[in-house]
């Protein structure tokens, strides 16, 4: 089983990012508008477009129905976003789905065009926050949580 940190590329070098270079948990902001100050990208990736689950650097893997729970639970009771998992109150959720088999399915986008994940965007509300994302020095999301492990 491939690991999700394999597939990480570095958006600049297009090189493969390792363990040592990037902070686990981490998801690449892919759009961004700079005149509203919002952010959107992957909060978490479950299952890659092929089916595999995601194992991470701690050798835990994100069940799609977890992934799916945490998210509602998020969205529900949170929806605040962080710097650096230092403070709140940087950012609100505006966008959340979880795009799940059976989501894609019942709007039509093409089985293995997305992966199982989930999908968030924020409004920054922190000025300085909004430089660092910028200027490159927040590239990515970082969700922050507790599970409980289970061997298998």
């Amino acid at each position: 089983m491939k690991k999700f940190s394999d597939l990480i590329l570095n958006p600049i070098s297009n090189k493969q990012i390792t363990h040592e270079n990037v902070l686990k948990g981490k998801f690449k902001i892919m759009k961004s508008d700079d005149e509203k100050m919002l952010a959107f990208g992957w909060a978490s990736v479950s299952m890659r477009v092929d089916g595999e689950l995601i194992e991470d650097w701690q050798k835990d893997i994100v069940e799609p129905e977890e992934l799916e729970r945490a998210a509602y639970e998020f969205v529900e009771l949170y929806r605040e976003g962080g710097e650096m998992h230092e403070r709140g109150g940087a950012a609100v959720l505006i966008e959340s789905i979880v795009f799940t088999e059976e989501k894609m399915q019942a709007i039509g986008i093409p089985a293995g065009t997305l992966p199982i994940g989930w999908w968030i965007g924020f409004k920054v509300l922190d000025k300085d926050v909004w430089e660092k994302v910028k200027d490159g020095t927040y590239l990515m999301f970082s969700i922050e949580g507790e599970a409980e492990r289970i061997a298998l």
